[in-house]
């Protein structure tokens, strides 16, 4: 049509009566409150999933007319009531959960947790994957426990992709800017109204910052925004595109997030005694806290002690080239002029992110570096982290070294379908929210009747069938696809009769994850799902990243298995996984299946998430499945020995596969179901839940990290801090003291007992230490007892030997008594190590002399 167009919008006016919408909708507490979302779904349905359920915009876009009825209909008022007295009473309680017994952190604590992508609901995208889930959960149970939490993390234009996957099983990446005005965030004002604003310099030009927020129930997300006009073209698309962009977009979003990330804190007056960096991305932090300390008459090493002090770092990547790294000229270039503020040269910065044989700067390395505190997301992939790092403590042994563990978990409340809680309070006892981490309490999920179990899960089954349908359907209909073939496809998914065995796999398509495991040899799977007595319905989802041409492949794989005419209707694959989809998922499938190989999977937090939810877990030993299985809560997987080469790798744990699948999970759904359903499958999917929900919640998770983390941190800042860092200014001096003497540091046994005693009696040690301008004090000269052949560092047993007097020649005698408290043959060592009282960990310095 000829002439200008010219957009007005225009918003409805909403009710006094319903005021308190708004309120709702600008603050992500709804995220994990299924009431609150089912509210506005419950004023218009359509255009609540027309607006990708955000309450924000749903607000802007209802019809006025519906408004008023609702502010006149009693029975939605009553509902709106109830949400707010939850909402209400919520937010009224302040006061920290403290562990038990214990006051982990102090009134005047504040943590600071930084990550690249945050997801916490769909209607605020700027999150890709697990990553951003779980940094979600992380902030929503920082929420619950009402620690002194706030958020760093960049404001994209453009998160992930949505998704479609075209008749040949081509994905598709769709890419749309989000409108802030549609998200439940909100510009940081200062007093005099003006945005808050902070400004980074990059080589030949300062870029601005503008400072977002998003409120997550008790906790602050700070968002840091680019798109400035006080910016240039290139600069306003810094944070324009999750993980988009080259390899210099990495990096400027990177010390977007990190450096501008401590400076918005600065500008918000607020001061964090505990810094947590989740996953490298955010390791720039540590170098403008340098530079803060540096610029207040810090000594550069010094400053460092400082930083590091309470810095916790988590490190996410199972494998060494998946740590983010950047070459050397560039960090050159973007970081030269900060190095007279941090008085220091361009090689003593390059030399905090250096790995060996590596030209390139590592940020992984960088902050561990500048960090006390670090650790992997479960038992295996700390220990995996431990290897990976140990260049990094060159002379500790890896399973010794400082890395250590925090098992994920989710954050139950977002995803237990609420068709639980009614049963759980009747049989678990009203409060069972408040007793999550109570192994005793989920002992209770047996006192279920299996038949109200069984409807439960029926029911769960029959909406996640339903969105699959509709995804199913709309997916078909863009292809071009006839409604009889539309039939065969969704023979299996009867949302009315939910009875076929139904497994899910869903996921980020990464090539380690083998999504297309399943398929190595399609008669043995055709034996399994083509019998029509016992059928089996396999539903994959999921994205590969746009440059990953390999995950790619394995959509259209898995596509080309779906449209074999023997495996129609048994095997989809739903395009645009997102949020919502993944809920149904995990709460609706019967079994969760994940087979990646070992050890890749670092953590793994989907199948937590079906498992609390009665679905059972089909999973290879890796993660967190190598700690919640106990040979009655799912089927296991074993990896076979890390020598095997890939394809039979490949195909041993594919047969494995196939007869758990053949053998135990098909027959025990469909045993002994006169009653409409196999009593011992429910069985199994109740110790799933009573097993799996007590250790595997992101309540457990947090409540660990302030034990293990978050207080030490907090208490190390207090021992550092007083009298302008004397304490970090001292052990700077001494660690560069010890460094430049260890190299002569030398343990010589001199007294040693007979090599076959009785038991009983005692037994003297006596060991000379050569201390090379050290001082006794410096250094713990120890005893290593442990069985013959043992290679466990940690099954070890430890006796420090005490100082006794010079022998000359710089050496000192060390000496102890020992009574032997085991018979047979012992094995003994002799170390030595530096010491020093303000030490985070006793080995941080990766010092060590055997004798």
């Amino acid at each position: 049509m000829p002439g200008t167009r010219y957009l007005l919008e225009v918003n409805p006016d909403i009710p006094p009566r319903l005021a308190r919408l708004e309120e709702l909708a600008n603050n992500l507490w709804y995220s994990w409150d299924r009431p609150s979302r089912a509210l506005f779904a419950r004023l218009h349905p359509a255009l609540w999933r027309a607006v990708h359920h955000s309450p924000k915009a749903f607000l802007k876009r209802i019809d006025q007319k519906r408004l008023k009825e609702a502010s006149e209909d009693p029975i939605f008022l009553g509902t709106l009531n109830k949400v707010m007295s939850a909402y209400d009473t919520y937010h009224q309680m302040h006061d920290q959960i403290t562990l038990p017994g214990k006051q982990p952190l102090v009134h005047t604590d504040q943590i600071a947790y930084f990550c690249a992508e945050f997801g916490f609901h769909e209607s605020l995208p700027i999150y890709s994957g697990g990553l951003g889930i779980l940094a979600g959960d992380h902030c929503k149970a920082a929420s619950d426990l009402r620690l002194p939490f706030v958020a760093v993390g960049l404001l994209y234009r453009q998160g992930y992709f949505t998704q479609t996957i075209d008749r040949d099983g081509n994905q598709t990446a769709h890419y749309g800017d989000n409108d802030f005005d549609d998200m439940p965030i909100s510009p940081v004002l200062r007093e005099d109204g003006q945005d808050v604003r902070v400004s980074l310099r990059m080589p030949g030009r300062d870029v601005w910052i503008k400072v977002w927020k998003a409120q997550v129930g008790h906790a602050t997300l700070y968002l840091l925004d680019t798109n400035l006009t006080e910016n240039n073209e290139h600069d306003r698309h810094i944070v324009h595109r999750l993980y988009g962009g080259d390899l210099s977009v990495r990096i400027e979003q990177e010390i977007v997030l990190g450096m501008g990330g401590v400076r918005a804190l600065a500008a918000l007056g607020i001061k964090p005694s505990v810094w947590h960096i989740n996953e490298g991305h955010a390791a720039f932090m540590i170098l403008e806290r340098i530079r803060e300390r540096v610029k207040s008459g810090m000594e550069f090493r010094a400053a460092i002690e400082v930083v590091a002090c309470n810095t916790v770092f988590t490190t996410h990547t199972p494998v060494p080239a998946g740590h983010d790294h950047f070459p050397a000229d560039m960090v050159h270039r973007y970081f030269e002029g900060a190095c007279a503020d941090m008085a220091c040269d361009i090689d003593n910065l390059l030399s905090l992110g250096r790995t060996d044989g590596q030209p390139d700067f590592n940020m992984t390395a960088l902050a561990i570096r500048g960090s006390r505190f670090t650790n992997g997301v479960s038992r295996i992939h700390g220990e995996v982290s431990s290897r990976i790092c140990a260049e990094l403590w060159p002379q500790i042994e890896p399973e010794e070294n400082p890395m250590g563990y925090v098992t994920n978990g989710v954050h139950v409340s977002t995803f237990l379908a609420t068709d639980w809680s009614e049963t759980f309070d009747r049989h678990l006892g009203l409060g069972w929210m408040h007793r999550l981490t109570d192994h005793g309490c989920w002992q209770g999920i047996h006192r279920i009747p299996d038949q109200v179990f069984w409807s439960i899960r029926q029911s769960l089954k029959a909406q996640m069938l339903h969105l699959v349908r509709a995804r199913v359907r709309e997916q078909h209909t863009r292809n071009h696809g006839s409604e009889a073939h539309l039939d065969r496809l969704l023979h299996f998914t009867d949302p009315s009769s939910p009875t076929v065995l139904t497994i899910g796999f869903a996921r980020r398509f990464a090539t380690y994850k083998r999504a297309a495991l399943l398929f190595r040899n399609l008669d043995w799977l055709r034996q399994i799902l083509c019998n029509n007595e016992r059928p089996v319905l396999f539903i994959f989802a999921g994205k590969a990243h746009p440059a990953d041409d390999p995950g790619q492949a394995l959509i259209r794989e898995i596509s080309a298995v779906a449209d074999r005419p023997e495996f129609e209707g048994r095997i989809l694959m739903v395009e645009g996984y997102d949020l919502h989809l993944s809920r149904r998922l995990v709460s609706g499938v019967d079994v969760w299946l994940n087979n990646p190989i070992f050890p890749l999977e670092a953590s793994g937090t989907s199948g937590m998430k079906a498992a609390i939810n009665g679905a059972i877990n089909l999973s290879v030993l890796d993660g967190w499945w190598g700690e919640a299985y106990d040979g009655s809560n799912g089927w296991a997987i074993k990896p076979v020995a890390d020598a095997t080469l890939p394809e039979q790798r490949d195909a041993e744990e594919a047969r494995t596969l196939y007869e758990l699948l053949q053998d135990a999970v098909v027959p025990l759904y469909y045993r002994n179901t006169s009653l409409g359903y196999s009593p011992d499958w429910v069985a199994m999917a109740k110790r799933s839940i009573a097993t799996i929900m007590p250790r595997f919640n992101m309540e457990r998770m947090l409540r660990e990290y302030v034990e293990k983390y978050y207080a030490p941190a907090s208490e190390q800042w207090r021992k550092f801090s007083p009298n302008d860092f004397a304490g970090a200014r001292a052990l700077a001096t001494w660690k560069a003291r010890v460094r430049a003497a260890w190299g002569g540091v030398a343990p010589r046994l001199v007294n040693a007992p007979v090599p076959r005693t009785r038991y009983g009696e005692k037994l003297r040690f006596e060991v000379a230490l050569r201390l090379n301008g050290l001082a006794p004090e410096d250094v713990t000269v120890e005893l290593v007892f442990s069985r013959p052949n043992e290679t466990n560092l940690i099954r070890a047993k430890r006796f420090p030997l005490h100082p006794q007097n010079p022998l000359g020649k710089d050496e000192y005698l060390f000496a102890r008594d020992l009574t032997p408290d085991q018979c047979g043959k012992i094995e003994y060592r002799v170390r030595a190590f530096p010491t020093h009282s303000l030490l985070t960990h006793p080995f941080e310095m990766g010092m060590m002399a055997w004798l």
